[in-house]
């Protein structure tokens, strides 16, 4: 189908009355004639209202006309100096390309985008002019997403407001190479942290990081946090960008929640990066259809102020019927070609509309611009998004890419891709911006044409700068200051510390009885947000359901099924717990946001987000990517983690490879450990890091493993090393007795088997072994790069040593290490291990098995272990070779049914 039919549950032209219906008509005629299209337009609401109430099978119509929502009657009066508006917003049209192309001079061509900004300079500049406030303002500041491919744009508005000089422009893109003054291409947070707010060039996150934004801000102000009433979330998106699921499959949650707070500016500028988005549909009325299904409040700008003498004098709706059913890929078509061609090819297709512009010249048909490049239609549009209450509002602005760029680039399914102009390109685009270059400025050199900035003196500038300090300040900015914080005292770690005695228990549910606690620590429990998709039980978690409740902003209005229970299941507006559902992506856009309200607010959240199996770093590992590019503070706990623990669900949720995953990301500090009193040290290094105030790098996101296996809990020795488990190892087990010696290392579920190897090698084969819980294989590895990088670099001074290597200092014996994920975890370390170095790991597909089936299957087991360390041990001429084989045929090493190590069923 070419486009959205206006009612697709239409029963047919059938009437049982036509002159009864043709009264109706005639007065809605009257009633528009004399009170405007708004007015009329209110009433048919209010009746599609009614015949609901009545229950008369009337659908609400999906979509409406290919025309602006706000008739021109309705549009508000512009509250600024248009003329002015429109030359400064022209100085940084010129600006952001020339930014662009200057990069692309001999010897740099660093690439970068120009007409992304170009089709949407008039939607920024009605923000920044006239409603996105500053962190000064009296509400607090508003956050805004800006679209990745724009930033040049952002960057030529700050360069003329003084924030950024033609230096930094010049190092567009070239970060290193023209330091301290180069600039990242897109929106980095951690590239200029002072700056950028939230990051969004990986396509689909902004949309869906805005939206939890929008709801933390919510959630602040429904727990008695921060007053954010006043803040608004605006968010810029492409119409190509739109086709991501992140894009769209949270949309119902933003008016579940009623988020008002939230305004999607959606630039249609109907391509994608390679062509048409929608070139035999329309994309404005696709998106429509779709906003308005999922509960939001739509409103079109299609059309610029030039249309509406036009549409006024449509009077049998030949033009209205052209709109509607002309498909995109014309329209883009038209935008580059001339306005003979609109003429012919668009006006021409019916003698009614070809008569409405016999009066225009072609130029006149040329100007009849589109709706997202006029400052009054947009104003309007913004205006009635901010006064909207109960839903969140989509704009739909129809724009042109590279809009004013000229021919060459207007519209062209290459425009996305290209980077420089030539000569004439830029006299075109001088010409049409009014930017007082001569020509000879331009000729002199065509790689480097000059930037334009007046200086601050010119009162056009004042103007600018006048409106951004009316609206609180300067944006986009980046404050990093907080409130302070109470942090936990020796009280809430001492649970795990004491061990589970003779009970057996998951470090799944170690975890959740610390977190408890820590939940109660007086003047900061209160700052944790406990994210879970739709696994709380799982988890063992519902305990936590009637005392820190679900966060609801509607509470709870229906009679709990389990309202009798301890353990009921509560919502309210005052929840802690944010519950997301099924639904990891959001799960981890409402880490983000959480994570980093210490920023965006001021006011620190600490989220702890739990989820089950490989469904985090596996499955939104760019999410979790942007989020460590925001700065995000927080926790991240990888629960039922490991390859073989999850006896029964099979290859999607053996997890054997996140830690792998986790080590990609410079912002996660990741940890495997084996016991609870271990957590809870790593827990409390996490906090002071973090939110102490005194690390050099605040800015991570700690990530741990834990598991469903029952396990009895020892109690935190005396003389515990607590510097070696936060720095990654520890030894747990001092192997006592004469023999051959060596080390083993195990992390997470892994050490027991590493300990039942240890008393094997000694009662079976006269080995004397020790057993080190390595509590973060990756941590290690960064210690020792970093200590191989500075002997790189400063072959003159003392040669740093790894701290693993140190460790090992003095210790005798091959290390064999094993863990329940793949040999690749374990084998990060290898470089700096003094010793013979063996691995054992999981490799390959998980699926669905005894644990100890699973882990002989896989051969890291006990005996698996006691095997791999005698074939080490010979290696080095300690023990007879026949030994490693006398155990595999000991311990029956290749039948899976011989498998002995690990618990069967157990709960997290």
């Amino acid at each position: 189908m070419t486009v959205h039919d206006q009612d697709p549950y239409s029963q047919g032209p059938l009437d049982s009355d036509p002159e009864e219906t043709g009264e109706w008509q005639q007065s809605l005629d009257e009633l528009v004639d004399a009170k405007g299209h708004g007015r009329g337009r209110e009433i048919m609401l209010s009746l599609l209202k009614r015949s609901k109430e009545l229950h008369l099978g009337v659908p609400m119509v999906p979509t409406t006309d290919y025309i602006n929502t706000i008739a021109p009657e309705n549009e508000p009066e512009f509250p600024g100096d248009e003329e002015i508006e429109r030359r400064y917003r022209a100085w940084i049209r010129w600006n952001a390309a020339i930014t662009v192309h200057r990069a692309q001079r001999p010897g740099i061509g660093v690439g970068g985008h120009i007409s992304t900004y170009a089709s949407s300079a008039a939607l920024y500049e009605v923000g920044f002019n006239h409603f996105f406030k500053g962190a000064d303002h009296p509400g607090g500041g508003d956050q805004i997403f800006i679209q990745g491919h724009a930033s040049p744009g952002t960057y030529a508005r700050s360069y003329l407001e003084g924030r950024l000089s033609e230096d930094q422009l010049d190092g567009f893109r070239q970060e290193k190479s023209h330091a301290p003054h180069g600039i990242p291409s897109y929106p980095h947070p951690r590239l200029m942290p002072e700056y950028w707010q939230f990051p969004t060039v990986s396509m689909g996150l902004g949309p869906i990081n805005a939206i939890y934004q929008a709801m933390s801000n919510k959630y602040l102000e429904n727990r008695g946090i921060k007053d954010t009433s006043a803040s608004h979330v605006w968010a810029f998106l492409g119409d190509g960008e739109m086709d991501e699921v992140e894009s769209r499959g949270q949309l119902q949650v933003a008016a579940n929640e009623g988020l008002d707070n939230l305004t999607f500016i959606v630039n249609c500028n109907l391509q994608r990066l390679d062509g048409p988005v929608r070139g035999n549909g329309k994309i404005v009325q696709e998106l429509e259809s779709f906003f308005r299904g999922a509960g939001w409040n739509v409103i079109k700008v299609v059309w610029g102020r030039e249309w509406d003498d036009l549409l006024a004098r449509d009077t049998e709706g030949a033009l209205l019927n052209l709109m509607n059913v002309t498909p995109d890929g014309d329209y883009q078509t038209y935008k580059a070609e001339s306005g003979a061609y609109v003429r012919e090819h668009f006006f021409g297709r019916d003698e009614r509309t070809l008569e409405l512009v016999k009066d225009y010249s072609d130029d006149d048909i040329w100007n009849l611009k589109r709706g997202g490049h006029d400052y009054r239609k947009v104003y309007a549009a913004f205006k009635a998004a901010t006064e909207h209450k109960g839903k969140p509002t989509v704009i739909l602005a129809k724009t042109v890419k590279g809009y004013g760029l000229g021919p060459q680039f207007e519209g062209r399914n290459a425009t996305h891709q290209m980077k420089k102009m030539t000569l004439d390109n830029l006299k075109t685009f001088r010409d049409a911006m009014h930017i007082p270059v001569t020509d000879a400025q331009l000729e002199e050199n065509p790689y480097l044409p000059p930037y334009y900035n007046p200086g601050p003196q010119d009162e056009t500038i004042q103007y600018m700068l006048e409106r951004r300090k009316a609206l609180g300040g300067f944006l986009p900015e980046r404050r990093s200051t907080h409130v302070g914080l109470s942090l936990p005292d020796d009280s809430a770690y001492q649970l795990p510390k004491k061990g589970s005695g003779t009970q057996e228990i998951a470090t799944t549910m170690a975890f959740v009885r610390l977190l408890k606690d820590l939940l109660r620590s007086k003047d900061f429990g209160h700052r944790i947000v406990p994210i879970i998709p739709d696994e709380a039980r799982t988890f063992g978690m519902d305990a936590y359901f009637p005392t820190a409740k679900i966060y609801n902003p509607n509470g709870q209005h229906y009679t709990s099924v389990d309202r009798e229970l301890l353990l009921a299941y509560k919502e309210s507006p005052q929840g802690q717990i944010v519950h997301v559902g099924i639904n990891e992506a959001g799960a981890l856009a409402a880490f983000t946001a959480a994570g980093t309200s210490y920023a965006t607010h001021g006011e620190p959240l600490i989220p702890i987000y739990l989820f089950y199996s490989m469904f985090g770093f596996q499955r939104t590992g760019d999410a979790q990517w942007a989020a460590g590019d925001q700065m995000a503070r927080g926790f991240i706990i990888g629960a039922t983690a490991g390859r073989t623990t999850l006896t029964g669900e099979g290859l999607q949720h053996a997890d054997g490879h996140s830690h792998l995953l986790a080590a990609t990301n410079p912002a996660t500090v990741s940890y495997d450990p084996a016991y609870g009193y271990e957590i809870a040290h790593i827990m409390r290094s996490g906090l002071e890091r973090m939110y102490g105030g005194s690390h050099e790098d605040p800015n991570v996101m700690y990530y741990l493993t834990v598991y469903n296996e029952p396990l009895v809990q020892p109690a935190e020795p005396t003389d515990v090393d607590v510097e070696g488990i936060v720095r990654g190892i520890h030894r747990v087990s001092v192997g006592e007795g004469e023999g051959p010696r060596a080390q083993l290392f195990a992390s997470g579920v892994g050490l027991p088997w590493a300990l039942e190897a240890q008393e094997l090698l000694k009662n079976d084969w006269g080995v004397i072994a020790d057993v080190w819980s390595v509590t973060s294989w990756t941590e290690l590895r960064r210690d020792g790069l970093a200590a191989d990088e500075h002997n790189f670099l400063h072959p003159e001074e003392e040669p740093r040593t790894a701290y693993l290597t140190q460790k090992l200092q003095g210790v005798e014996g091959p290390v064999v290490a094993v863990s329940d994920f793949m040999h690749a975890v374990q084998d990060q370390i290898r470089p700096w291990v003094p010793q013979r170095f063996a691995t054992l790991g999981a490799d390959g597909f998980g699926f669905s098995d005894t644990r100890a089936a699973a882990r002989r299957f896989f051969k890291i087991d006990g005996p698996s272990i006691v095997v791999r360390t005698l074939q080490s041990l010979a290696e080095d001429g300690v023990v007879d070779r026949s030994l490693a084989a006398q155990a595999i045929q000991k311990y029956s090493l290749h039948d899976v049914n011989a498998g002995t190590s690990g618990n069967a069923g157990g709960e997290s």
